[in-house]
């Protein structure tokens, strides 16, 4: 292995490219720590979601139903 920098400056510069190289890496782990959060959100968001979306289709099919009379039973 042969390394091509002869000090610690040198190899975050990258060879003039230091800003591209580690800026590149910088987002790349943001997002690589952002994707698994938003993940989670967006599956609990949609759990809620889904949650409001039974009560209401219950409810509706409560109201829908009419209770059963005491001389004819359904």
């Amino acid at each position: 292995m042969n390394i091509h920098w002869q000090s610690f400056s040198d190899f975050l510069a990258t060879g003039g490219y230091g800003l591209y190289v580690w800026g590149s890496f910088g987002v790349t782990a943001l997002i690589l720590a952002l994707e698994p959060m938003l993940a989670v959100r967006r599956r609990n968001q949609l759990i809620a979601r889904l949650k409001r979306q039974l009560r209401a289709e219950t409810k509706s099919a409560g109201e829908r139903r009419t209770p059963p009379t005491p001389n004819h039973p359904q």
